[in-house]
Formats: C-alpha cells, structure tokens, sequence
C-alpha cells in the first residue's frame, strides 16, 4: 500500500491543486512531482516569473507566497508503478476536515483528468469553491506542447 504525503497548506491559502497520488520518483524522493520529467514546478515557476530551481524549500515558498496548497485526492492505494490506470483499492483524503480547517480554499484545480475522477468519485462538488482541471504537467501528457500547457495554466491560475 503506498501512501501519499501531507498537504503543503497553510491558513492563508486561497486555492488548492490536486494530484491523484505521487508517482515512484515523488515517492522515493518525497518530493511532490519529483519526477524531473514532470512539468509541474517549470510551469508554476514560470506563471510567477521565477527562476526555475530544484530546491524543494524554494517550491514549497513558491506555493505559500502565492497562496496555493498541494495535496492528493488518494490517501493511499496500490499501484504498480507511476501510471494512475494502475491504481487499485484506493482510499480518498478527509476532504471534510481538510475544508473545516482550510475554509479560505475557494478554487480547487486538478492537475489531472484522473484527479477530478477520483475526486468527484469519492469527494463530490463542494458547494462554494470554484473546480478546474487544468492540462496534465506529466511527461506522459506529449499531447501538449510545454507552451500550450503554460498558456492554459497561466489563463486559469
């Protein structure tokens, strides 16, 4: 059973992105996308014009400077490998709590199509907050160019 890692969130956060569950680079590095081929950070760093590092301390600032948590739909899972269509026996985060405690949250983006499936299959729409599914940052997403990804992202964010 793989388990994911805490929310980075503090009270001051306005909006939250979802993942679905770290993949095993995330996992062995307990890093969030810490998969170096994974976009997420480049595009983050870029919308707020900063020069892109591999420090997580200096991700995790970026976050809370501009107000956005991180978090996972799942809890926990089984999964061979990274790929979300590998995801078995999955159990959901306490979205419940999460809000009660977090009440500034407004907007929720999923950095996933899978993530706002898993998110509406056991979470459900909250009434109040706002609900997006950006493009996929993972490599996996060729589909989209890196700069086609950056103007949605940048658009909606």
């Amino acid at each position: 059973m793989k388990k994911a890692f805490a929310p980075i969130v503090d009270t001051s956060c306005t909006m939250l992105i979802l993942g679905t569950m770290p993949g095993e680079k995330s996992l062995e590095l307990q890093e969030y996308y810490g998969n170096r081929g994974n976009q997420f950070w480049k595009l983050l760093f870029t919308i707020f014009g900063r020069e892109m590092t591999h420090n997580y301390d200096d991700k995790k600032a970026l976050l809370k400077n501009n107000h956005i948590a991180l978090w996972d739909v799942l809890e926990y899972c089984e999964r061979e490998g990274s790929l979300d269509s590998n995801i078995k026996n999955e159990v959901a985060n306490d979205f419940t709590k999460f809000y009660k405690e977090y009440p500034n949250i407004k907007k929720v983006f999923f950095s996933s199509k899978n993530a706002a499936a898993y998110y509406d299959k056991y979470v459900g729409r909250v009434e109040g907050i706002e609900y997006t599914v950006l493009p996929s940052p993972s490599g996996a997403n060729a589909t989209m160019s890196f700069d086609k990804k950056l103007e949605i992202w940048k658009s909606i964010l």
